[in-house]
């Protein structure tokens, strides 16, 4: 710190608030500690009494929070994502567009692991809408050597830590099978939900068929489906180990190279997903994604919805995490469920 005369003090930075006392209107903090004077502060700084101030002593090899914290907007800027201007030391970053929050969650351990610095985000893969708030970030004193944040840079590497994934996908297949429904013996009621679920993520059903429990039927409905195009396949029902459910063996003929049957998650253990060689995702979905407010499906179609590949390890990774207590209300997904 350094004392100068206030009337000297334009572009220097306050060390410490400055409180102004009107009697019966104010007693608060006028100039926040970090506050760049302008000219225009002056005469209120003066009319406060103030007429020396400790101001922060530049040097070449230190930063102001407000200058240091630009480093951190850059390691966290990715694609779709926007910022605020800095303030005390503080930068907010919100998402661009409606998508799926991704965060490189190594990195992000790299550099709130230095030090006198921080980022706070949501969870990776959630999903947000324009204009949410994805993320803090905050320098901790008010200068900070230049040096550190260079070593904050390094460790993030040239790719931004954080991006938000628009919605990609936008027409599905839906395959809904079990002859009872083909017969009209139950009234389908699984659809209904899958299709509600699929509109919060403007994806329409522009083929749906009924094929009973032949898997040759569910088979050729599935090639029927590809042939049209769709963005995606989903079969719904038929997922158990019960010798009548022929589903997963109807998707494993259909072509499509499976990535997971079965899932560590709860509702949803049954859950199946595979791609096809050209990159068309397919779904065989458990019956709990009919009756239960939120379960495995909840947690996959945003990323599926956003184009993103999903591999072995990103389903294993769910089993931290994958078990809904069931709340009522559900809260989802503002909850613990499918959070890594």
């Amino acid at each position: 710190m350094k004392l100068i005369k206030t009337e000297d003090a334009v572009g220097h930075v306050l060390c410490h608030d400055m409180t102004q006392i009107i009697r019966g209107v104010t007693k608060d903090a006028r100039f926040r500690k970090g506050h760049i004077v302008t000219e225009e502060d002056i005469p209120v700084l003066l009319s406060m009494g103030k007429e020396n101030l400790y101001v922060w002593e530049k040097h070449e090899n230190m930063l102001h929070e407000d200058e240091a914290v630009e480093y951190l907007r850059r390691i966290c800027s990715g694609e779709h994502v926007a910022s605020g201007s800095p303030k005390e030391g503080k930068i907010d970053l919100t998402a661009a567009c409606d998508g799926v929050l991704k965060i490189d969650t190594e990195k992000l351990y790299q550099v709130n692991s230095l030090g006198e610095m921080m980022i706070a985000t949501r969870h990776s893969y959630t999903p947000v809408k324009k204009g949410m708030k994805i993320a803090g970030t905050r320098i901790i004193p008010l200068v900070i050597e230049k040096e550190k944040m260079e070593e904050a840079e390094r460790k993030a590497g040239p790719v931004p830590i954080m991006e938000v994934v628009p919605y990609q996908l936008k027409t599905a297949g839906l395959i809904t099978t079990g002859n009872e429904v083909k017969k009209g013996i139950i009234k389908d009621t699984f659809s209904e939900v899958v299709i509600e679920k699929l509109k919060q993520y403007g994806i329409e059903v522009v083929e749906h068929t009924y094929p009973g429990d032949s898997d040759e039927a569910i088979c050729r409905d599935i090639a029927m489906m590809r042939e049209k195009q769709v963005d995606m396949i989903l079969c719904t029902g038929g997922m158990s180990v019960d010798p009548d459910d022929k589903t997963p063996g109807a998707i494993r003929k259909s072509g499509a190279e499976i990535v997971t049957y079965g899932a560590p998650v709860l509702p949803g253990a049954m859950f199946l997903l595979g791609y096809f060689e050209n990159g068309t995702p397919v779904m065989g979905l458990p019956g709990c994604v009919m009756y239960a407010k939120s379960t495995i499906f909840d947690i996959m179609l945003p990323r599926i919805a956003a184009g993103m590949k999903v591999s072995k390890e990103d389903i294993w990774a769910l089993g931290n995490g994958g078990l809904c207590l069931g709340c009522d209300p559900c809260r989802y997904p503002d909850c613990a469920f499918g959070k890594v």
